[in-house]
This record gives structure tokens, sequence and C-alpha cells, in this order.
């Protein structure tokens, strides 16, 4: 069999390991960390899908090396805690007999220890260590780590390289990026010391060089040792992208491979994990640069998902590995597909950041679109049912998609009704946004899992009691959504008002001025994609605040590209709609007028509750899912439609 794409199923040979492909899985936290910091069994599962999907390597992240001075919540590694180099043993192992090479990330968070608590007022009690006193910006204080402490983090990495090749992880990544401890030496905006940990580019190296040594002075040659790095910090006063490639020359005879990142948690969180308005790739120049100044192999990452860009990125030389983090998390099989050639069946990430969101919220993982993440000990497969049924399923959008695909997956026989044209419900509309055209892509994806699984697609079809009775099926599952809320403003039937979910078929309608009435997230994202394509947006927003309803990953970016490309208007009320624009009553109770030839209503969604009421007695088995129940989002969406079909 001839690979589709050569240079990124091919092996790459690092120290003394072979690696079966290209496509590693990018360093992601752990899901339960147990209160003395060892990995619990979510987290072994968490690690081992991706390993069963194909990746080439998993790494396991974050491993803090020094509690003393790193007080975050993240995982340990040690000999005290019982147990402790146990469960580890047991991460390395899950993912090795998938044929993956199990990696681990050894960090320091410096200044930022307790980023990731839950509870951040615990951070008041921590105490945050930097190469440098100062202020943080949120007001914390940080000491300078003194020479001692130094040479005992030094040490500490040592020690934790000699248990982590105990456990069983054939690889070491050295975290020296995104403005953690090692991080914030190796930058000018951080480093601030006089000695020699300070001041020029090779003092500042210094102790990033030390931290190496120790490592293969514990592990020995041939083990592999992977360094990350910031190739720019891209902020003033950080350093940049020559310096990056300075760095990487001086510390390359001390490890294996360069991981090539970019950011500062502090500057560019959005940098470092690129946002859906952002292409896709945007940070693969930085390993490019750097390759060109390094003789050891460099890996590259940040919003990478096709394989078509990627095995490009290989074959011109501009890296020779590329790492994936939420790609694998919305499809662990992925590379598994990629090595097949069946790329067409990848399930796209949205880069919603719902799996960032979830972290800092409940101290879990969670994928919008798909439904085991962080979950992976309750069953990574669709087991069959014992007794094959006939089910019926209402409504073709994303949750019942979802359904219809798990339920055939267990061996059900599945019709699925759609009253429409055309599956995908609400997905639909985000074809006509292009940095959420993968939303789209999802509602095809599951369309064409559907049809292979063998479910049957009625299109066209109005389900009512009558029909399900002559149907007689052994299960019924109601995903027939929602509907958009349209308020009963004078002037809504206007030809100059398009109501969001109908956009993408009335884009020519849409005029050079455009007020968008609702500013939840629809209504935001509606805004930004207008204000991009150069037209005059004015947001109109009853609340006091913008995209209430998106989460605290998002919402930042979201509302950056808001005040760039839309003028917003809280706290006012759509009283009429005009040919010049929405009059609002504004917060001094006046009425103004909010200019704009064109109104785009996403003032939200209403449940359809009615034809739930008129199906929910008509089948031994009757389920709700989806935006029947209560608008919300895709994760929900998907998560109700999966369970509902194993439930049956």
């Amino acid at each position: 069999m001839t690979s589709k794409y050569p240079h990124l199923t091919s092996p790459i040979k690092l120290g003394n390991v072979y690696f079966r492909n290209r496509i590693f899985s990018a360093p992601m936290g752990a899901t339960d960390i147990t209160p003395d910091c060892y990995p619990g069994p979510r987290t072994q599962g968490f690690y081992e899908l991706r390993a069963k999907g194909g990746a080439g390597s998993v790494t396991v992240s974050e491993l803090v090396v020094h509690p003393e001075t790193d007080a975050s919540h993240m995982l340990h590694l040690d000999l005290v805690t019982p147990g402790c180099l146990a469960a580890h043993t047991f991460v390395a192992d899950a993912i090795r007999r998938h044929g993956a090479v199990p990696s681990i990330e050894f960090s320091h968070s410096g200044q930022y220890a307790g980023t990731y608590l839950t509870d951040k007022n615990k951070k008041e009690s921590l105490c945050q260590w930097g190469p440098s006193e100062g202020t943080r910006p949120d007001g914390r204080p940080v000491k300078s780590l003194s020479k001692e402490q130094i040479a005992d983090i030094v040490k500490a990495y040592g020690d934790a390289a000699v248990l982590a090749k105990r456990a069983g992880y054939e690889m070491i990544m050295v975290h020296a990026g995104h403005g953690w401890l090692l991080n914030q030496f190796l930058s000018p905006y951080f480093n601030h010391r006089t000695d020699e940990y300070g001041g020029s580019l090779e003092n500042r190296i210094r102790i990033v060089r030390e931290v190496l040594e120790a490592i293969r002075t514990a592990v020995g040659p041939g083990f592999p040792v992977e360094l990350r790095i910031s190739g720019s910090e891209l902020f003033d006063s950080g350093y940049d992208l020559e310096d990056g490639c300075k760095i990487a020359h001086a510390l390359e005879d001390l490890v294996d491979m360069i991981h090539v990142s970019a950011g500062s948690y502090q500057f560019g969180f959005y940098v470092t994990t690129p946002p859906m308005f952002a292409e896709h790739g945007i940070n693969v120049h930085l390993a490019a640069e750097i390759k060109k100044h390094v003789s050891k192999p460099v890996a590259t990452v940040g919003a990478l998902n096709d394989p078509a860009q990627m095995e490009q990125i290989i074959a011109e030389g501009k890296a020779d590995v590329i790492y994936m983090g939420r790609a694998l998390l919305a499809d662990p099989f992925l590379p598994n597909k990629v090595m097949a050639g069946e790329d067409e069946k990848i399930v796209r990430c949205l880069r919603c950041y719902t799996c960032m969101a979830e972290r800092p919220t409940t101290g879990t993982r969670r994928c919008a679109v798909n439904p085991i993440i962080g979950r992976e000990i309750e069953g990574m497969d669709v087991t069959p049912a014992y007794k094959s049924k006939k089910v019926l399923v209402v409504g073709a959008g994303v949750a019942g998609l979802k359904a219809a695909v798990t339920a055939a997956q267990r061996g059900h026989k599945v019709i699925l009704c759609e009253k429409t044209d055309k599956v995908g419900g609400i997905l639909k509309s985000e074809q006509a946004i292009p940095f959420k055209y993968e939303m789209y892509q999802l509602g095809l994806s599951l369309e064409q899992q559907a049809i292979e699984e063998g479910v049957e697609i009625r299109l066209g079809v109005n389900v009512t009691p009558e029909y399900v009775a002559t149907e007689k099926p052994d299960a019924l599952i109601l995903a027939v959504g929602s509907t958009p809320i349209v308020p009963q403003l004078p002037g809504i039937d206007g030809d100059n008002v398009v109501i969001v979910n109908d956009y993408y078929l009335q884009k020519e309608k849409v005029q050079e001025s455009v007020v968008v009435l609702g500013g939840g997230l629809a209504g935001c994202e509606c805004a930004v994609h207008l204000g991009m394509e150069g037209k005059q947006v004015h947001l109109v927003e009853m609340r006091d605040v913008l995209a209430a309803d998106c989460n605290i990953r998002h919402k930042p970016i979201l509302m950056k590209q808001v005040e760039k490309y839309a003028t917003s208007h809280l706290r006012h009320v759509g009283l009429r709609i005009t040919e010049e624009g929405v009059v609002c009553q504004a917060p001094d109770g006046s009425e103004v007028l909010i200019p704009g030839k064109t109104v785009i209503c996403a003032v939200g969604q209403r449940a359809n509750r009615a034809c739930v009421d008129a199906l929910r007695f008509c089948a031994p088995f009757v389920r709700e899912v989806g935006d029947c129940i209560r608008p919300a989002n895709i994760t929900k969406a998907v998560y109700e439609g999966y369970h509902a079909a194993l439930d049956i």
C-alpha cells in the first residue's frame, strides 16, 4: 500500500528510539490528578486513547519537578508518595502497549504557580518564585530564586528523570516556553538578574543548560530528550525569533529534538493556542526559521489538523514532526486515519476552547465533538447491544446525527428522519462564516458516518404520532432542536431583516452597514464575521454583557475581535426596525437610532417543546436530546445524543 502522505507517515528516530510516524500528541494536562498529585485512572485513559488512535508519541503533562517552589496542583513523581511511581508506570504502559512512545513533560510554573487551581483564592496562600523579584499583573508578589534554590531545582530535574525512565517513559520533554520558569529565565522581560543567570543571552540560557545536563546524566546516552521553547515570545520586551534561533542553536547539543511553540502565558494564550479566528499553522514559520539554524530535528505545533498541510510542512523542510493537541481530542484516531489514507473521515477540531475552558472551571476535560474525552475509562469503544432494536431518531441536527451513528454502531436498525431537505440542523448556517466552517464540516462528517453505519436517512419527513405508530420503533430519540426567537417588533418582517440562522441562505441581502440585534455568542461571532468582510457593524444587546453563553477561554479572544470589528451598544432594548436601522431604548430611557441598512436578528433560540410533547409517549423507550430540552451548545448535544444511544 502506498502512503497518501509519505512524509507525515514515515517513522523517525530520536536518540535510540523509533517513532512510527511524525504525528505526535502534544502535552495536555492530566484529567483526574489525585490530592497527592499523581495520575488517577481517568488520566491513564485520557492519554491511552490517543496512543490507541495511532499517534507516534503521547506526552503526559505537566510534571512539576520541584513542588517546594511550585505549589501548582499538577503531576508529581516521587518515591515518597505511596502509589505515585506505580500510577505513572501504569500510564506509560497504557501508552506503550498501543505502539506509541510514552513521553512526559517536565515543568516548573515559576511565578505562575497555581494557574490551574480551580479554587483561585487558594493562590493567595502560594508563594510564586521567579528569576527576579517583582509583582505580577494581578498584584501577587514574586520572589527571586536564590542560587541555592536554583541548584536544588536543577537537581530535581535530574532526579525526576531517573524516576521517569524507571516508570517506563521513553522520552522527556523539558518545558522552557510559554512563560513558565525556564522561559522566565530566558526572557529579558522577566529576568533582571545581575549574576551569572541574568544579563546576556548566554547567562539567561545557563539554567536551561544545567537542567538539560542533569537530565542527560540521569538518563544516559540514547534516551530522547526534547526541548520545548517559544520560538518567539511575540510581545514587546520579550525575546524575538532571532533570539529564539540563538537559544535553539545554543542548546541543541544537549537534546534530540527542539519543539517550537510560541508566545507567553501572560501576553498570548491565543498565540500559543490559536483560536478559530487565526489561520491553521499560524506558528509554523517559527519552527521553519529555527530549523535553518540547528542540525537536530524540529517539531512544530499550533492549530494543525489538515493532513495535506502537515504533509507539506514536512516535505518542504519546515519541520520534522507535527504536534497536535486539540485536534487529537476531537479525533484521537486521526493518525490511524491518515496512515490508512482515510483522512476524509477525520472529525475536525472546532477550536472552540471547550477542552481548555473545562479544566480551570471544573478540573476535568471535555471536548465539544468527542463525548468520551475525560471519560475514557467509562469505555473507549461503542459496545454492541445484546439485542438489536429498531430505533427512530427524529431530527438530524448534531444531537440526532450523533445518536443515530452511535445506535447504528451498537447494531441497532436506525431510521433518521429530518423535516428539511438536508441534515445538519443549526450547523448548516455555519458554512457562511469562514472561521466557523469546521462546525459546518462536523455535520457533514456525522452524515458520512451515518451513511457508512447503515443509518436510513429520510429527508422531508415531518414525524407525527401517526408516523411513529406506523413504524413501531422500540426506541424513539427526540432531537427536534430549537427555533430562532423572533421578537415581535414593528418592522421585523421587513426585507432588510435576516434571521441569523438563515444568513447562509441570504448573504446577498446583507448591505454594507449592519445592525446585529442580539449580543450572545451567535450574534457576536456574526458581527465579527461581517466586520472582517469590511462592513460597518453595530452590535445591540439588552443586557450589560456580551456573549454571556461563551466559555471562559473563548470569550476574551472573542471580545477582542468584537472590539476590533464592531461597535457595541449594551443595555439597549430594540423597539422597532426601520429602513435606517434599529430604534432602541438607551440606558437613560431615551430613544436612539442604531444605524444599519440590514438587521441581523440573533436574539436566541427557543426549544421545540411542542414537538417533544406530541411524541413523548409514542414508543416504549423515549429520550430527549439536544436543544429541544434547552438550547445550549454542540458539546451538550453531542454528549446527550451519544449517551441516549448507549442507553438503548
